[in-house]
């Protein structure tokens, strides 16, 4: 029994919370007028027909969020899971304050009571117990079977309480909601709860709504959706479906406690994730066992999300208890990334992406195993089909170019990477017929053989990676090159092309397919055309088995951050230097070739670095007059600047990728000082020294630690069908595997093959009867196995 001055601070303590509470909803209704103010408001759309694509998610105005038992319990099934809940919240409150209308639709008052009341009973049993014997011990506690209604009943305002608490961090007010069937079957009763919700929704304020699990009649077993019109409502999943079709919301995301709806139980070995899920599919799946908590199973939740998509409400099942997804799943949804299993009522004409790599996995174990001169006959066929077919291709390609120009969305140096020429079409045939003749020594070639023991010899031949996921911008002339590598070195393909180029790659694509197609093997290059984000495609670790980017330092970067399971191979930036030293010839610094042959290239010249003993001298006024007859616009290093009364704009940054018709120019003391600043500020792309003093250019050549290292050469030499690798898949600035310009030799990897003749490691111990010998075999000059 509580003191009265006890008992009036509680009561003290309770009014000046509720003064509080009341005061925060008034303070959010301002702070929410204002927020308003500033946000990007997501705009209605018409109801009645739900999304066909996961990226038009992001215009979900309406969003009901489901949270299953197994979401918000703990483990023990005694208590809510905080940390998940709070991260859910905070995620609801993001989208809230984004002006989207947000309600849940949120199981836990069981579980919540039963901790309750479990502790009540404890504590009331030690009590008595403690009474009884006159010692204070806890032991032989036997709790009884606890009822689900009276945990629901001692349960739903604790859970409600916290909601409010959580979502009042964020400025936000909640409102509780309890139904039954009664209430959506009895039109009254029905009327007056789509008011209801209407007017929190036009409040601002975020429903919080769950079965009145005190009240409600226990579920009929076999009962089930009742048509279009009628759906019982025997759990929070069907009470999420009714909801939804009820208050016409554009997205309904269900998480549960598996990542979304597989082709057959998950946890099984042959489990597929189902991205994609239509109505027909549900006869090519096969259901698992329920949930540990909660009464309905995933059956239950498909066809709950199949009733809602029948109605207009696109819906999404996913995992929302994996700790490392849990912080931002329904953002990311929202986003239009691939998260879940997304119920379409659009199929697409063609394969999914995932069935795609998997054609192309197929095919490419059949490319891998044909003979090297069909691989090589493959390749031809592609260089006879760019020629013939120059028209077709030029015609795309101008339909490409005018609809880059219209819109203005890409930059010059893009729309001259997008462009094709004659020119371009006829380099291309030349690159791809000399890779065809060195593709007969690539995949199966012995690199080294060595005799172990006697009888006993180890093989190391070289094999393709797998499957390549290639995405490139802009450059259409990038799909025959890396498809001739693929069919070159036996790789199936992936190939995600930017729009800005979709009619190029389109027929390229086809002419690649038609010469596959000579020996069986079309599927072996397959083109991503669907709406898959370049995100999306990085997650599919367990099909792809190496990423190479062409494009932007930007698209790079972004492949870097989403491939956490695949390799990449690529380059951050093409920050190129050509160093011109003291002793260097006029004639040859006089050379604009690195800076202005082609400038969006990514081996073109970026910063040009000048000796302190040229200034002020006619070499150094000739490159400046060079570069300004040119049109190059000139930047000064801040070196540079320091030396001019009347400088031009001091460069922003040192490490710049200008991808045009501008270049920064920066003074040094020394080839030791470039060095130093190349190393500072490069990229280890491609870096030149021009210069007549062979010593000082041996060290250069040395010490700069690049890809590409040149002596009086331009940068724009660094190509694959330059240094005669017939085409190249890219320019790899990374330290391990390839590096440079990546032809054939940077796209396979290498297996060891052991032939014996019964023999055991036991034979090689010290009580064996044998001993190593590692000789080395000689490997006859193109050796295959």
């Amino acid at each position: 029994v509580l003191p009265r001055s006890c008992l009036f601070n509680l009561m003290l303590f309770h009014l000046v919370l509720n003064f509080q509470c009341h005061v925060c909803q008034v303070g959010f209704l301002l702070s929410s007028a204002i927020q308003n103010t500033a946000i990007k408001f997501v705009l209605p759309r018409p109801h009645g027909k739900s999304f066909a694509h996961r990226s038009e998610l992001k215009q979900a105005k309406r969003i009901v969020v489901k949270l299953g038992s197994a979401v918000v319990t703990r483990g023990d099934e005694c208590g809510l899971a905080l940390g998940r809940l709070a991260s859910i919240v905070e995620q609801v409150a993001m989208l809230q304050n984004q002006g989207r209308e947000m309600m849940i639709v949120t199981s836990g008052a069981v579980a919540f009571g039963k901790q309750r009341l479990r502790h009540e009973i404890l504590l009331s049993q030690s009590v008595r117990q403690a009474l009884h014997s006159g010692q204070n011990q806890l032991k032989d506690m036997v709790i009884p079977v606890l009822e689900a209604r009276a945990c629901a009943a001692a349960g739903q305002s604790g859970l409600m309480a916290l909601y409010e608490a959580m979502f009042t961090q964020y400025s936000i007010c909640t409102a509780q909601i309890l139904v039954t069937n009664l209430d959506f079957h009895d039109e009254q009763k029905r009327r007056n709860l789509n008011s209801t919700l209407h007017e929190l929704l036009r409040m601002n304020i975020v429903p919080i709504i769950n079965t009145n699990d005190a009240v409600v009649p226990p579920p009929v077993p076999n009962s089930d959706l009742q048509g279009v019109n009628v759906i019982s409502i025997k759990d929070n999943d069907s009470l999420a479906a009714r909801l939804a079709v009820e208050m016409k919301v554009d997205l309904l995301i269900a998480l549960s406690d598996v990542q979304g709806l597989y082709d057959s139980p998950p946890g099984t070995d042959d489990a597929k994730l189902i991205d994609i899920f239509y109505p027909g599919d549900q006869q090519s799946i096969t259901y698992g066992t329920k949930s540990r908590v909660g009464i309905g199973g995933m059956e239950a939740k498909v066809k709950a999300a199949l009733w809602a998509l029948q109605g207009g409400t696109s819906v999404i099942i996913a995992n929302g208890t994996d700790p490392k997804v849990t912080g931002h799943v329904i953002t990311d949804i929202v986003e239009g990334k691939k998260v879940g299993t997304f119920f379409s009522e659009v199929k697409p004409a063609g394969p999914t992406v995932e069935q795609q790599t998997e054609m192309a996995r197929h095919a490419g174990r059949t490319l891998a195993s044909l003979l090297p001169e069909q691989r090589g006959e493959i390749i031809c066929c592609l260089a006879e089909l760019l020629t013939e077919k120059k028209e077709e291709i030029l015609n795309a390609n101008r339909k490409d170019m005018e609809l880059a120009t219209t819109l203005g969305r890409l930059s010059q140096p893009l729309i001259n990477r997008l462009s094709l020429s004659t020119a371009k079409l006829n380099s291309l045939a030349i690159g791809l017929r000399q890779l065809a003749v060195s593709s007969r020594d690539s995949v199966g070639r012995v690199l080294r053989r060595t005799r172990v023991a006697n009888n006993l010899e180890l093989e190391q031949i070289t094999v393709p990676i797998g499957v390549l996921l290639v995405i490139f911008e802009s450059r259409p002339d990038c799909l025959p090159q890396v498809s001739a590598l693929a069919i070159a070195s036996g790789n199936a393909l992936l190939l995600k092309g930017g729009k800005e180029a979709s009619n190029t790659n389109k027929i390229l694509h086809q002419l690649t397919q038609e010469a596959l197609s000579i020996h069986g093997v079309a599927d072996a290059i397959q083109l991503v055309s669907t709406r898959e984000e370049v995100e999306d495609l990085c997650r599919l670790d367990k099909m792809i088995d190496l990423i190479i980017p062409r494009g932007s330092s930007q698209l790079v970067r972004e492949i870097q951050r989403a491939a956490k399971g695949i390799p990449v191979l690529g380059h951050s930036e093409g920050i190129c230097h050509v160093y011109v030293d003291s002793d260097a010839s006029i004639d040859k610094a006089l050379d604009v070739d690195s800076k202005c042959d082609y400038p969006a290239a990514c081996n073109a010249m970026e910063t040009l670095l000048i000796h302190r003993d040229l200034l002020r001298t006619p070499v150094f006024d000739q490159i400046i007059d060079l570069l300004r007859t040119e049109q190059v616009k000139i930047h000064a290093g801040p070196r540079f600047a320091s030396y001019l009364t009347f400088s031009p704009s001091e460069v922003k940054s040192l490490r710049t990728e200008y991808g045009d018709l501008e270049c920064c120019i920066e003074v040094v003391d020394s080839m030791q000082e470039a060095v130093d600043h190349i190393h500072k500020y490069g990229s280890s792309h491609t870096d030149v020294i021009v210069t007549e003093n062979e010593e000082t250019a041996e060290q250069f050549l040395q010490q700069v630690d690049s890809a590409c290292v040149f002596w009086n050469a331009s940068s724009r030499f660094a190509d694959g069908y330059r240094f005669g690798l017939g085409a190249e898949v890219g320019i790899s600035t990374a330290r391990i595997h390839a590096r440079g310009p990546v032809g054939l030799e940077g796209l396979l990897t290498t297996k060891w093959v052991l032939r014996g003749e019964g023999h055991t490691v036991a034979d090689f111990s010290e009580q064996g009867s044998m001993k190593y010998l590692h000789e080395n075999i000689p490997v006859p000059q193109g050796s295959f196995n």
